[in-house]
């Protein structure tokens, strides 16, 4: 079995890697995260086995990425001259539905990755405990606890 050319798998994969970015990041460092997690995947991807669940993995990078951009972030505020544009719905600004990241943003750190890996990536719980920590029911666990504490704060069209 040939291995696939890196920039097939950032066809494949871009999309999933952003969404998890946005979800952990928000929308501002989100790019910053997809771009350090392809860097990263694309230093380490000569030494991935043939048979690696490439989804998998690089939602794990892009965990790690996130949570190192996360850190950064608690050091200090950047000061910008005017805020960004918001991100959408649909991934066009123009639909952007800031209070639900606001909402995912309010969930404990492993209650959001772990609907974020599940819910947004489609990654089974198995695969969700292992870039979290924990067990596969503690996965199941936590991503319950965030969707529920999600449908008590965020109602599409009302406030969060």
């Amino acid at each position: 079995m040939s291995v696939r050319p890196f920039e097939q798998i950032v066809d494949q994969y871009g999309q999933v890697v952003l969404r998890v970015c946005r979800a952990v990041v928000g929308p501002v460092d989100a790019e910053d995260a997809w771009s350090e997690t392809f860097l990263s995947a694309l230093k380490a991807y000569p030494g991935l086995a043939e048979d690696a669940n490439v989804e998998a993995w690089l939602v794990t990078i892009a965990h790690r990425k996130a949570v190192d951009i996360t850190r950064a972030r608690a050091r200090g505020a950047v000061p910008v001259e005017e805020p960004p544009e918001a991100a959408s719905r649909s991934g066009r600004p123009e639909d952007w539905d800031g209070d639900l990241w606001n909402a995912l943003a309010k969930l404990p750190d492993k209650q959001r990755a772990t609907v974020v890996y599940h819910y947004l990536v489609g990654l089974p719980y198995q695969e969700v405990a292992a870039i979290v920590g924990g067990s596969t029911d503690a996965a199941r666990r936590a991503a319950a606890d965030g969707v529920k504490a999600l449908r008590a704060t965020y109602r599409e069209g009302a406030p969060v």
